[in-house]
């Protein structure tokens, strides 16, 4: 096939995204390779190369192994299983479409949900010797998360099982009867065969008693309506383009509806608003812009805009909260700990402190049950509430998957743990504003004649942290410095009572803490804070808390084995009989601070020793003059 007549046939039609998914060894990159070969999308020289790797890698005798086409990692060949999301195009006569070949395996479910994110139907594989599986009905459950409406029942590899009716009917009626509650608008069943091409292309003579359509004629038909130009109007700005003082542009996608020149237009987070002066593009100004365009828009007035905001019309404004409802997918082999603090990317908005500060429910998703949940683990779904550290602008996923949605990012990894689908603001974040106080943390601070900051004592149970602390906090007494010593063992008899020492609840714990710290810290006193808080991520999250020069991590550097020796209490010997779990440095991790302010190695010094450094290293830090 000429690339060049392929390129101009594609530019006139609508295109239609669909997402191929099932449970492993269903035949999606068959299928996908089946529909390629028989719509004649295949050139000479892929051909020749398939048939070459179907004799390597092939897993069907000395027929063509069609999901070679779409299996391009060598992983993938050498196992003949999907790992990545792979998207191909081709074209008909009537259609161009988009289709996204997704794994079959539970632990690379993110990556289904990233192929169906932007589709518009999926097909669901099912091989009819093992009927609807569990994978099944978890990728039919995210399908419909993710807000796909229409749906192929591909009941595939008909062929091994005689081509038999009932077959087909019993595992149709078992998917239906699962799909009746997922809010899918059609369901379209079909028997097939991906490596033989039954009632792919053409009807099959081997299932005489089917009279629906074969998978390409739906493929072509059906009716799938612009989501998004309807829309209310949104523009998430992906960049200020000031090339010289004359031009400010702001660059993005249209993500739904239309803008004009002329047209009023609003910054949903900030309320400022302005008229549309033009729209300017890589080949000039155009007259209007509407979904999917990318666009520079200029205005008449000079607004405060930054990358991140969104640009919509003045009766048509998203939702503005800092605390919300959404569906969440948790991504990562670590669980997920509601109130530690993660990343949130909503669109072209990235806010760099959000966290999950509620697990309402986990969603069993072979029969849709809530159940209690204090943590997600990977790939498990859960409806969360979600607070960020300032307001965003969305809209329900319901109403806009483009700005509907959003992804969880680990701080220290920059992995992407989780995507979420936004369900509703939680109100009450917006009823509640900062009261002003007459009396600031400098004017106490002043008072105090010190610089109040918090002193983070951090390291195994054993290493002398509190011993040290103590000894800090009396120094500075005799100094006339205000202080006060927060130590872990004391607050768990009172404020954190509540809590044990599962991961989930020593994030709880650190939480806590830290905010009472900041308070004290508003107060103008130094705060002395003796806790092992094992992970960095909240002794970073504690550290966000203040301004950055007010938080001192103290790392009391001791060996475990040294811990251990001089642990009066036998909680080390415990924790090695199994006696006590969770503990740090046993059955729990411990993260060594990566560039503590002070680095205290205990080993060949009495505390005493420990605590002068410290206290000379806070005049060094100017916390305070000596007198």
């Amino acid at each position: 096939m000429d690339t060049a007549v392929f390129q101009k046939s594609t530019d006139t039609k609508d295109q239609l995204r669909f997402i191929t998914c099932g449970s492993v060894d269903d035949g999606k990159s068959t299928l996908i390779g089946r529909l390629l070969h028989d719509s004649k999308m295949i050139f000479e020289d892929q051909l020749a190369a398939l048939a070459r790797d179907s004799v390597k890698h092939g897993t069907t005798g000395d027929d063509i192994d069609f999901a070679l086409l779409v299996d391009g990692l060598e992983a993938e060949r050498q196992q003949g299983i999907t790992i990545d999301v792979a998207y191909r195009f081709f074209t008909t006569p009537r259609r161009s479409f988009m289709v996204a070949d997704t794994p079959g395996h539970e632990q690379y479910t993110r990556n289904m949900a990233t192929g169906a994110s932007n589709a518009q139907l999926a097909i669901i594989l099912i091989d009819a010797r093992k009927g609807v599986l569990v994978q099944t009905k978890r990728h039919s459950f995210i399908c419909s998360l993710l807000g796909i409406k229409h749906v192929v029942v591909a009941v595939n590899k008909i062929d091994l099982v005689n081509y038999q009716k009932e077959v087909f009917d019993r595992i149709v009626g078992d998917y239906v009867a699962f799909a009746a509650g997922l809010g899918f608008a059609s369901i379209v069943s079909i028997p097939i065969s991906a490596r033989y091409g039954d009632n792919i292309i053409n009807r099959s003579g081997n299932t005489e008693w089917y009279h629906g359509p074969c998978l390409l004629d739906y493929l072509e038909s059906i009716d799938i309506a612009p989501e998004t130009t309807h829309l209310p109007f949104r523009f998430p700005v992906q960049w200020v383009n000031r090339p010289n003082l004359d031009f400010r542009g702001y660059a993005g996608t249209v993500a739904s509806g239309s803008i004009a020149p002329g047209d009023d237009i609003v910054v949903a987070a900030s309320g400022r608003a302005s008229r549309v002066k033009q729209i300017v593009t890589y080949d000039g100004d155009v007259a209007s812009a509407e979904a999917g365009d990318a666009v520079t828009i200029t205005l008449q007035d000079e607004i405060d805009i930054i990358r991140g905001d969104i640009l919509t019309k003045p009766t048509e404004r998203p939702e503005v909260a800092d605390q919300f409802a959404a569906h969440l997918i948790w991504m990562d082999q670590d669980p997920l700990l509601h109130g530690r603090n993660y990343i949130f990317r909503i669109g072209t908005q990235t806010v760099t402190s959000g966290s999950i500060t509620a697990i309402k429910h986990r969603i069993d998703v072979n029969t849709r049950e809530h159940l209690a949940a204090t943590t997600l683990g990977l790939n498990e779904i859960g409806f969360c509430n979600l607070a960020t550290a300032l307001p965003v602008a969305f809209d329900s996923y319901q109403a806009n998957r483009k700005t509907g949605a959003f992804i969880v990012i680990d701080r220290y990894t920059n992995r992407t743990v989780g995507a979420g689908m936004i369900a509703f603001p939680l109100r009450r974040a917006t009823n509640i504003a900062w009261q002003p106080l007459s009396i600031g943390k400098q004017e106490r601070a002043s008072l105090k004649h010190q610089k109040p900051c918090i002193l983070w004592f951090t390291g195994l149970s054993g290493a002398g942290k509190s011993t040290i602390a103590n000894m800090v906090d009396q120094k500075l007494f005799a100094m006339s410095r205000h202080t006060m010593l927060l130590d872990g063992d004391n607050v768990r008899h009172g404020l954190n009572r509540d809590l044990g020492f599962t991961e989930a609840d020593r994030v709880e714990n650190i939480r806590r803490v830290g905010e009472v710290a900041k308070l004290m810290v508003d107060s103008g006193l130094i705060v002395i804070c003796s806790f092992i808080s094992p992970y960095r991520a909240e002794r970073e999250m504690v550290r966000g808390l203040v301004g950055s020069d007010e938080f001192i991590e103290v790392f009391v550097d001791t060996p475990i084995e040294e811990c251990a020796r001089r642990d009066p209490k036998g909680l080390y010997s415990k924790a090695r009989a199994g006696k006590i779990k969770n503990f740090t440095g046993i059955d729990a991790p411990y993260e060594k601070p990566n560039t503590p302010e002070i680095h205290l190695r205990t080993i060949g010094y009495e505390p005493v020793q420990l605590a002068e450094q410290v206290v000379n290293d806070l005049i060094e830090h100017r916390i305070f003059n000596p007198r």
